[in-house]
């Protein structure tokens, strides 16, 4: 019989699935979120720390910066491309191989790979791990995207397993070669490009607890043949999710993939991780400022469906168009997306540029929330003072 779900019981086995809610998401500190998540997504902006530390005090509290780090690079961990570039449990090395072969199949990534890249992989074996600075530098002199050709053949090295990052120094990518990096056992399996994407399919979709299969693609960031894959999978039950019907959500639309329709047909528009369902999602929600790259929110569409919040990054955006603010957070608080934050740092001081609650969260309980995400915010990064510039809607006032 197929699951029927209201939009806030979906919610709630999304947040329990992200480890925002329940007690037992703690257990384990930060490699059981690593484990938890699936990936975690880095970033170059930092304001108040890294995203990536970011993700870990959403769910832990104040873990020590340092400890989050050494937690992530202990030996169990690596770097390569999920929905962006993600720390990635060490165990879901085989499971990437189907990306591996792409890009060795298109034999190019941004800039087009020069001639030399064995002699990188040369001196990565005799003398890694190393990082570009090592190998030469990284940069030919020009704007950002003007790479050396040590640093487009060894991120090409990257791209098709030749080499792998199990870490990263003062922000710098650190290179070795797969067979010191990556156990034995490991390396040796090998696995085709369907078991692959569903393997990693079943991954992304205990992470996020209920999917749509535009979720499961925006996740693992598919195209082409490779979502046609997943199709396939999730029509077989090779991915070992369900179907799943969530009111509200968007019907499916047919797709066709070895001449049958995606899914079951009926009315499921969803798919769910087996387990999330077994048990009602109970337990203490976090009040929390999150990272716009964090798994919960980094897919708008998805974020708009689930909590009815429109998530948008501006840091990109030029200034003066800018709404919310240059690192945007969004506040969790009693499993809603109550309002947001564009924080900043001056010495000791936690600048909040701009907080803004969203529409209908403006009661005592929500301002009581925001204030707690701050003031928690602030002790975490060593700030002993908040200060907070403007508020939307600009009648009220925290204290």
């Amino acid at each position: 019989m197929l699951t029927s779900l209201t939009p806030d019981e979906a919610r709630r086995v999304i947040l329990r699935a992200q480890g925002l809610l329940g007690a037992g998401a703690r257990r384990g500190g930060v490699p059981a979120v690593l484990r938890r998540l699936g990936a975690v997504q880095l970033d170059t902006i930092s304001v108040l720390a890294r995203s990536h530390e970011l993700i870990a005090y959403a769910r832990l509290g104040p873990v020590a910066r340092e400890k989050v780090e050494a937690a992530y690079w202990g030996g169990d961990a690596f770097e390569y491309w999920c929905h962006a570039a993600c720390i990635l449990p060490l165990g879901q090395w085989p499971l990437y191989a189907f990306r591996r072969r792409a890009f060795r199949e298109r034999e190019f990534r941004w800039h087009k790979v020069p001639s030399g890249v064995d002699k990188v992989l040369d001196q990565v074996r005799a003398d890694g791990p190393l990082t570009t600075t090592d190998l030469g530098g990284a940069k030919n002199g020009g704007p950002w995207w003007d790479w050396s050709d040590v640093k487009i053949a060894v991120e090409w090295l990257l791209d098709i397993g030749e080499v792998v990052c199990t870490r990263r120094v003062g922000w710098r990518r650190v290179y070795d070669i797969a067979e010191r990096a990556v156990p034995a056992p490991l390396l040796a399996t090998e696995l085709t490009d369907e078991e692959c994407v569903a393997r990693l399919a079943g991954t992304a979709g205990a992470a996020l607890g209920i999917a749509t299969r535009a979720d499961l693609v925006d996740f693992l960031r598919l195209k082409g043949s490779h979502a046609a894959i997943l199709d396939e999978a999730l029509r077989s039950g090779a991915t070992g999710l369900v179907p799943v019907h969530v009111a509200g959500w968007p019907a499916t639309r047919a797709r066709r993939t070895s001449g049958a329709a995606q899914g079951p047909a009926g009315a499921s528009n969803a798919w769910a991780d087996p387990t999330a369902l077994a048990s009602e999602p109970r337990g203490h929600h976090r009040t929390t400022l999150l990272s716009p790259f964090d798994s919960l929110v980094w897919d708008r569409a998805r974020t708009e469906r689930v909590f009815g919040f429109n998530h948008r990054l501006e840091a990109y955006v030029p200034k003066d168009k800018r709404v919310h603010g240059y690192f945007t957070m969004p506040v969790l608080a009693g499993g809603r997306l109550i309002g947001r934050v564009d924080p900043a740092r001056e010495g000791s001081t936690l600048v909040a540029r701009h907080v803004s609650f969203e529409p209908g969260a403006t009661g005592r309980s929500h301002i009581e929330a925001m204030t707690d995400a701050l003031h928690s915010a602030a002790e975490w990064v060593g700030c002993t003072d908040v200060h907070i510039e403007r508020i939307t809607p600009s009648t009220l006032r925290l204290p």
